[in-house]
């Protein structure tokens, strides 16, 4: 738990309530690579997205979580988040970097940096190589204006 809030659950009854153990240093690794992977589709409604991103954080499911980190984190790069998203996406952040402290043995600003790094990778290989350079389009551009009156123009 962030910060030093103790929860007592009876481990007879841990489970069923959904509380699950960390995560081991194999999941850790899976969590990386899906920041590693290009985002998932999400809404182009902001509404339907935060519904559908707090669903995910609300699964418990440590990859649900990263996949909203790594998603909101590109959102973020491309246009920026609401103020809701934003404190999503710290949330979210916040969870992920908690449990991997424990699974990795490492400070918190270490995974922070991980993270920061391994969704700066992604983002670069898919969002910004992916982009259409115009200037290198320059001989495939129609130069020619023709107007509706039918006379041209060179």
């Amino acid at each position: 738990m962030p910060g030093e809030v103790k929860v007592m659950v009876p481990t007879s009854k841990a489970e069923e309530i959904g509380v699950r153990g960390i995560i081991d240093k194999s999941a850790a690794e899976k969590v990386f690579g899906v920041l590693e992977t290009n985002e998932t589709e999400m809404s182009m409604n902001w509404n339907k997205r935060y519904r559908d991103n707090m669903d995910k954080m609300k699964s418990g499911d440590i990859y649900e979580v990263a996949d909203v980190v790594r998603n909101l984190s590109f959102k973020q790069k491309e246009k920026g988040l609401s103020t809701g998203e934003k404190k999503m996406l710290n949330n979210a952040k916040q969870i992920l970097v908690s449990e991997l402290v424990l699974t990795e043995h490492a400070s918190q600003d270490e995974i922070e940096e991980i993270v920061e790094n391994k969704i700066n990778t992604s983002f670069e290989e898919f969002k910004v190589h992916n982009e259409v350079d115009i200037s290198s389009m320059s001989d495939t551009i129609v130069k020619k204006f023709i107007p509706f009156d039918g006379t041209t123009n060179v």
